[in-house]
């Protein structure tokens, strides 16, 4: 076992040590469930969990908050950091490991490796946030040596992240089965997310008008609508009217790509992403 006791969570920092006890489990024929997280968790990590224990024999659940996917104005340094919180809420789920290692032993002095996709990150998320997929798909790539799972676990929430993960491993011969599980949201509706803490009182309520879009653009679809403009241009003034939100991108795409819709004729992602304050949200939802 990866862990002892039942409900209890063992923390190990060193890839090695991992790469190990996985490989020895692996090679006895069990299923190997692989959470990545950059910490700060809440339910919607924590529904990876379950379904990676529901599904597998063994889980483990990485804590690396990684540098390479931040760009220079962005909050890698306030990111939240709180390993003994993740880890109690791990223990309360089930049976795993924690694998938490270091920025060095995750890169070392000279590193100088990264991993390219193509089409799934270049836009939208890709646009908007030079590199920040290359540092995704570097470190899932790291991760998934070390921890040589059968089976990892991805949130719809990071819609385009899920897209390149999977264009990663099918393009690169990875040996391991991406799941990507439903996204859970609050009482309200808003996605949930790491960044949401970094919300004011009145930040926090008005970014709720991310969820009331999507539907709007559900409900429109419902009632007949298709043109994928007229939706765009519905969800764009009802965000607008909030106040304190700032759009910065509405895209209706193929389901399972990147690709623009002009028209709503199956199924369709809806994306949005969006600055309440000084925070940056993403959300989306499948219509039609």
């Amino acid at each position: 076992m990866l862990s002892s006791q039942t409900q209890a969570v063992t923390i190990v920092r060193d890839p090695r040590e991992t790469w190990e006890a996985v490989s020895i489990l692996r090679a006895s024929g069990a299923t190997i469930g692989f959470v990545p997280t950059m910490g700060a968790l809440h339910r919607g990590h924590l529904s990876l969990v379950e379904a990676s224990l529901a599904e597998c024999e063994h889980t483990v659940v990485s804590v690396f908050v990684n540098p390479t996917q931040f760009g220079p104005t962005e909050d890698l340094d306030k990111y939240p950091r709180d390993l003994e919180r993740d880890a109690a809420m791990v223990r309360a789920v089930g049976d795993v490991r924690v694998f938490a290692p270091s920025v060095a032993a995750m890169y070392p002095d000279g590193f100088a490796t990264t991993v390219r996709v193509g089409q799934e990150a270049a836009v939208l998320e890709g646009a908007a946030r030079p590199g920040h997929f290359d540092g995704v798909a570097t470190v899932v790539l790291k991760l998934l040596q070390i921890v040589p799972a059968t089976h990892a676990y991805f949130g719809r929430k990071d819609y385009q992240q899920s897209l390149v993960v999977e264009r990663m491993v099918r393009d690169l011969n990875v040996p391991t089965l991406v799941r990507v599980c439903p996204i859970v949201r609050e009482a309200d509706g808003l996605a949930m997310s790491s960044r949401n803490a970094y919300l004011s009182r009145e930040n926090r309520e008005r970014a709720a008008v991310l969820w009331r879009a999507l539907q709007l653009a559900e409900a429109l679809h419902t009632e007949g609508e298709a043109d994928a403009e007229t939706l765009r241009a519905a969800m764009a003034a009802l965000i607008d009217a909030e106040g304190g939100v700032e759009t910065e991108y509405i895209a209706l795409l193929a389901d399972g790509t990147v690709e623009p819709v002009e028209r709503v004729e199956g199924p369709t992602v809806v994306a949005v992403a969006a600055r309440v304050g000084t925070t940056r949200l993403i959300d989306n939802h499948t219509i039609g």
